[in-house]
């Protein structure tokens, strides 16, 4: 595994399609902050939880000018049907080739019930509106991270 960009540093760049096939570019984000959360896997029940508490923080993230993004390796048409069923109101991107989360250093051994896996930590990252990493978020807990970041913004913007 890769080590996590630490705060303080340059996000790393990328360039991923979202749930609707297009293309969203880290760089263009700045003047804002922007959240990018990395989820193991679409329609599953933690992650399906933090999608839905980060859905329905939206209009608090918009209100201070935050984006939200979120990560997974899962593919374009599978971020389309849960962004749907689930009328996520940000973009999901798909990393399908584990370029972004090997360079975000989520990507990397993980276990459950004795089995041992490759897959994604639930990490966050806090981009400041320069694209330098201000927060890292790991062993995220879903039903408490979007109040948790929107605590944190109101103190980095005060």
């Amino acid at each position: 595994m890769n080590k996590l960009p630490s705060v303080g540093e340059i996000a790393p760049d990328f360039t991923l399609p979202n749930q609707e096939g297009e293309l969203m570019e880290l760089s263009t984000q700045k003047g804002q902050y922007v959240l990018l959360y990395f989820y193991p896997k679409d329609d599953t029940p933690g992650c399906t939880k933090q999608a839905c508490m980060l859905r329905d923080a939206i209009p608090s993230f918009e209100k201070i000018g935050a984006k939200v993004f979120g990560i997974s390796v899962d593919s374009v048409s599978s971020h389309k049907k849960f962004s749907e069923k689930y009328s996520l109101s940000f973009d999901l991107l798909a990393d399908i080739d584990k370029t972004v989360v090997n360079n975000y250093g989520v990507w990397g051994k993980k276990s459950f019930m004795g089995k041992s896996y490759d897959g994604i930590s639930r990490t966050s990252f806090l981009i400041d509106p320069e694209g330098f990493v201000v927060k890292v978020y790991e062993n995220v807990k879903p039903e408490l991270h979007a109040e948790k970041v929107l605590s944190d913004l109101a103190f980095l913007r005060v």
